[in-house]
């Protein structure tokens, strides 16, 4: 990973821990097992490009811009993508551990969660408008002031929104864990 322009590669079995990658540009690469733990890619770009079975927990994507970036079955505990690029932030996460994570004020419309811990996640602020959260666990992630207008929470679990603090309207939810959506009242529904 040593020159700053990667075009068509594959990493395989990489272990890259605790270094710093900054201001690197990845376009249509795929990453297969490989352990990035604590690195930092601040100022770097990633454009189309896949990570399969990887751990990213830790990472530092200070000022980067992730364009169409597919997270398959990897570890991504702590990452604050907050201070990722806005611009044309895409991200899809299909079997990832995203705990501690943080996507806080990220515009993130249509973006697809599939089967993930999702637990003491922050999306305060987040757009989430019309996001699909199918098979996640959102233990301790917290709502405020968080657009979920048509997400589809019908086959997420173990979370708590405030109805009250967050955009809500259209949402889907089931009616077993609809609980998660009266939890400061303090009710209990039989």
């Amino acid at each position: 990973m040593k020159e700053t322009v990667h075009l068509n590669k594959t990493f395989s079995k990489v272990i890259y821990t605790e270094e710093s990658v900054k201001n690197r540009e990845f376009e249509n690469c795929t990453f297969i097992d490989c352990d990035l733990y604590g690195s930092d890619f601040s100022m770097s770009q990633f454009l189309d490009c896949t990570f399969k079975g990887c751990n990213l927990s830790m990472v530092k994507f200070n000022s980067t811009s992730l364009k169409n970036v597919e997270f398959e079955n990897c570890k991504m505990m702590g990452i604050a993508f907050e201070y990722c690029e806005d611009f044309l932030f895409e991200v899809k996460f299909n079997d990832c551990v995203l705990d501690f994570s943080s996507f806080a004020n990220k515009k993130m419309q249509k973006t697809k969660f599939i089967k993930c811990s999702m637990q003491d996640v922050n999306f305060a602020g987040t757009n989430l408008l019309k996001a699909v959260f199918d098979d996640v666990n959102l233990n301790g992630a917290s709502f405020d002031r968080t657009i979920l207008t048509e997400a589809d929470l019908s086959k997420a679990y173990n979370f708590s929104i405030d109805p009250e603090l967050n955009s809500v309207k259209k949402a889907k939810f089931s009616l077993k864990d609809a609980g998660g959506l009266l939890e400061k009242y303090n009710l209990k529904l039989v």
